[in-house]
């Protein structure tokens, strides 16, 4: 019987989400299973993949074949760099030791990378917020500027006319005028 791990679509229209399964290859895309391993959700950024990479790795050694979308899942996750270590422990090229310690390593390094780029993300998230939130303000000062102008600019055509308050004030500077010249 040939062992393929692959994915079982779940999930609504447009918002599927993915079992990780172990089947016979012969059996139908969502149909009979012989183990979930985990989950996988795409909808996310950067992609969900929750699993057992104990049991994937008991699969993989055991000889199941991964899809190609779950081998590069696996790949990510550190189950295929794990196996080839173990491949060369069993033919005797490195030691356990020397496999575990260098498999600990490349977890830790790709650990610190994901989580880099989930920081990166929610920080390139906050600062389009900001971003947006202060061309908001722009707009909002440059809108109530705007209505201050025109209710400034009202006030004047709706003020009494000045002419005649000039027309008091011309002849009385004038006399002013004339009596600081004497």
């Amino acid at each position: 019987m040939a062992v393929k791990i692959r994915l079982a679509r779940r999930g609504r229209k447009k918002a599927a989400t993915y079992d990780i399964v172990v089947a016979d290859s012969r059996s139908p895309r969502d149909g009979r299973f012989i183990e979930k391993l985990g989950t996988y959700n795409p909808n996310t950024n950067p992609a969900t993949i929750n699993y057992d990479a104990d049991r994937a790795f008991y699969w993989m050694m055991t000889g199941a074949q991964p899809t190609d979308t779950v081998r590069a899942m696996l790949s990510y996750r550190g189950v295929l760099y794990r196996r080839h270590l173990q491949l060369g422990v069993d033919k005797g090229a490195i030691t356990q030791e020397v496999a575990d310690e260098r498999f600990n390593a490349w977890k830790s390094e790709k650990d610190a990378k994901i989580e880099g780029k989930r920081t990166g993300l929610v920080d390139a998230k906050e600062e389009a917020r900001k971003a947006a939130f202060a061309a908001e303000t722009k707009v909002k000062e440059a809108r109530s500027e705007a209505q201050r102008q025109k209710a400034a600019a009202l006030l004047a055509a709706n003020a009494p006319a000045p002419a005649a308050d000039e027309a008091t004030e011309a002849p009385a500077e004038a006399e002013a005028t004339t009596e600081a010249a004497e």
